[in-house]
């Protein structure tokens, strides 16, 4: 008999609709100290916006704006559902 293994496929299929694919990174990985407002605003507007976030969080993404939430944003937001 042989033994096979399911691998579990994640569902990436909100990043087909997500308006960051149709801008450039500049805006969701700024330099440091740079204003991260315009890539807010974008997420504010996109359909994938929760999903990014959970993939943000689930994958311990650390640089850039994911779901609308910045590093120390996502960083508090982590700590807030430990506790």
């Amino acid at each position: 008999m042989q033994n096979t293994t399911i691998a579990a496929v994640e569902d990436l299929s909100w990043q087909e609709t997500a308006l960051c694919a149709q801008t450039g990174p500049e805006f969701f990985f700024p330099a440091p100290g740079s204003s991260t407002r315009e890539a807010k605003q974008l997420c504010r507007a996109c359909p994938g916006r929760v999903a990014c976030l959970e993939y943000a969080l689930e994958h311990d993404e650390k640089f850039g704006v994911w779901g609308g939430l910045s590093e120390q944003e996502r960083h508090r937001l982590k700590s807030g559902r430990a506790a």
